[in-house]
C-alpha cells in the first residue's frame, strides 16, 4: 500500500514494484493515456534491464464496467481491471476529455468516490487537461493549486471557486496531486516522476527516446506547492540557501556545519530527515540542474560550465554528468538544440 509520506528518490523504486492505473471513461483523449503509458513502460523496461530482467512497473487500464470503452476518436479500449480493483496503487492517471467535460464528470460517481480514498492513502494522482475536473468535483482541489485545459479556464474557475487555478502554469503540484494542462505537458510530468522513481540516468534515457531535443525541465514551468523547501527545519533551509548561493565554491560540510553552529553529523541527519538526501547529494543535484540549464541556454564551453557549478575538473564533471544524465554534456547540448535547423534550398 502506498505511503503518503514516501517519495521514491534516486532510483529507490528499482527495488520494489510500482503499480500505475489509468482511468478509462467515455470521450477520454487516447493520447493522454497512451503517451504517459509509453513513457512509464519504457522507464520500467530500462529499470528492468538494470535489475536482471525484473520490470518494476505495472500499468493497467481501469473502467467502471467490463467491456470496451469508447474514447475520443471512436477508438474502443478494453480495460484490464475495474475501478474496484485499483486500490491500492502507486499512481492513478486521469486522462483529458474531448470537449465539454461536464457529461463525463456527472456520470462518474464510482470514480469520484474512489479518488478521496486513494488520495488519503498517498496515491500519486495525475490529471491531464480537463481530467482535473474529476479532482475538483471530488473536492480534492479545494484550496489547492491546480490547472486545466486553457479553453475551460473560465468555466472551471466559476464552477470550482475554491480551487487556486494557475492560468500561467502548464503543470501544478500540490502534495501528491499533479495537474498537467495539456497532453504535451504530461510528457514533462511523466519524465519528472520517472526521475523520482528510477533516477536521473533512466529519466534522461527515456526522455531522449521520446523527445530528442530535450524538453524544458519540470521545475522550469511547474507550480509546486511543495518542494525541497517545503519542510520546516530552519537549519536545513539555511544550509540549502547557502549551498544554492555558492555553487561555484561551496563550503565543505565541516565549514557549513561550523557556520550553522552544529556538528557535521547533526547537519547530515537533519538533511536526511527533511528532504531525504545528504548535503552532498543535494549539492550534486543542484550542480547538475544548473549545468543542464547552462548547457541549454548559453554558449559556454563544457569546461566553463563545469567551473560555473564548482567542478573544476572537466573530466570528473563529464563523468558525473554522464553517470546521472545518461549522456555527455556535449551530447546533451546537441539534444537540447535539436530543433534548430537550417532549411536546405534546392538550386
Amino acid at each position: 500500500m502506498p505511503d503518503a509520506n514516501k517519495k521514491y528518490r534516486g532510483g529507490d523504486a528499482q527495488s520494489r514494484s510500482i503499480r500505475v492505473a489509468a482511468a478509462l471513461y467515455p470521450r477520454a483523449l487516447a493520447t493522454s493515456i497512451s503517451l504517459p503509458m509509453d513513457v512509464l513502460l519504457a522507464a520500467g523496461h530500462a529499470a528492468g534491464a538494470q535489475a536482471r530482467g525484473h520490470n518494476p512497473l505495472q500499468f493497467e487500464l481501469a473502467a467502471e464496467h467490463p467491456g470496451p470503452v469508447a474514447v475520443a476518436g471512436g477508438l474502443q479500449i478494453l480495460p484490464d481491471i475495474s475501478f474496484d480493483d485499483i486500490n491500492p496503487c502507486d499512481m492513478l492517471l486521469l486522462p483529458g476529455l474531448w470537449r465539454n467535460p461536464r457529461p463525463a464528470v456527472s456520470q462518474a460517481g464510482a470514480l469520484l468516490r474512489l479518488l478521496p480514498e486513494l488520495h488519503a492513502q498517498g496515491t500519486v494522482i495525475c490529471s491531464v487537461g480537463t481530467g482535473s475536473c474529476f479532482l475538483a468535483e471530488a473536492g480534492l482541489l479545494d484550496n489547492r493549486a491546480a490547472t486545466t485545459h486553457w479553453h475551460y479556464f473560465e468555466e472551471f474557475s466559476q464552477r470550482y471557486p475554491a480551487v487556486q487555478l494557475k492560468r500561467r502554469h502548464l503543470i501544478t503540484q500540490s502534495g501528491s496531486i499533479y495537474c498537467a494542462g495539456s497532453v504535451n505537458s504530461v510528457a514533462d510530468l511523466m519524465i519528472h516522476l520517472v526521475e523520482d522513481w528510477f533516477g536521473q540516468r533512466i529519466a534522461r534515457q527515456v526522455e531522449s527516446q521520446f523527445s530528442p531535443e530535450i524538453r524544458r525541465p519540470f521545475r522550469a514551468h511547474a507550480f509546486q506547492s511543495q518542494d525541497d523547501s517545503a519542510h520546516h527545519d530552519e537549519l536545513v533551509l539555511a544550509a540549502q540557501e547557502r549551498l544554492q548561493e555558492q555553487l561555484h565554491q561551496p563550503p565543505s560540510l565541516a565549514e557549513l556545519a561550523h557556520d550553522l553552529r552544529c556538528s557535521a553529523r547533526t547537519l547530515t541527519r537533519r538533511f536526511n530527515a527533511a528532504i531525504g538526501q545528504t548535503p552532498s547529494a543535494y549539492l550534486r543535484r543542484q550542480r547538475l540542474a544548473e549545468a543542464r540549464e547552462l548547457l541549454r541556454t548559453t554558449n559556454l564551453s563544457v569546461g566553463e560550465v563545469a567551473y560555473r557549478v564548482g567542478l573544476h575538473d572537466v573530466s570528473y564533471f563529464t563523468a558525473l554528468f554522464q553517470k546521472h544524465e545518461g549522456m555527455t554534456p556535449g551530447r546533451y547540448r546537441r539534444s537540447v538544440r535539436g530543433k534548430l535547423f537550417s532549411p536546405v534550398h534546392s538550386a
